[in-house]
């Protein structure tokens, strides 16, 4: 079995040293949805919304939560990030929006907490944005679907 690497042999938290890993590319591609009522995603999409661009804030929310990952989770590394792209689509068949994010660095150690980061500010966004006319959204399903780089190399979902 993998032990936890955030955790010394005395079981105290700690920060992982990356210091002799090789610098390697690195992607993480994570996604998630927010559930909702047609009437809704119907003014999202409408662009009707008194607050604004709903998709748009919440994309940019996501790429600047994506770079305060390490502000947030204690024993996580600050990374200099090369790339996040958030794509936030409505998805009416399935009442809500659905957002994939795809953040990249060349780096130590992976991006998925940023990525993972990304996703949920973003749905988070559509909340406050939208809770006033609609209480009940959820979001759900946030996961990691994809990371390649590093030791471990490639996984998907």
């Amino acid at each position: 079995m993998t032990q936890l690497t955030h955790f010394n042999q005395s079981g105290e938290a700690h920060m992982v040293d990356v210091g002799d890993k090789a610098i390697t590319s690195r992607t993480a591609i994570t996604e998630g949805f927010i559930s909702m009522q047609d009437d809704t995603l119907r003014l999202i999409e409408s662009g009707q919304h008194k607050k604004g661009d709903v998709l748009g804030i919440a994309r940019i929310a996501g790429i600047m939560a994506s770079k305060k990952t390490a502000d947030l989770i204690p024993l996580c590394h600050p990374l200099p990030i090369t790339h996040v792209e958030i794509k936030l689509t409505p998805q009416p068949e399935n009442g809500g929006v659905h957002c994939l994010t795809t953040v990249k660095t060349q780096g130590q150690t992976g991006v998925e907490m940023e990525a993972l980061t990304a996703t949920q500010i973003a749905l988070l966004t559509i909340y406050d944005m939208c809770k006033a006319v609609d209480r009940g959204m959820v979001m759900h399903s946030i996961q990691l679907l994809e990371k390649s780089g590093g030791k471990s190399g490639h996984w998907c979902r």
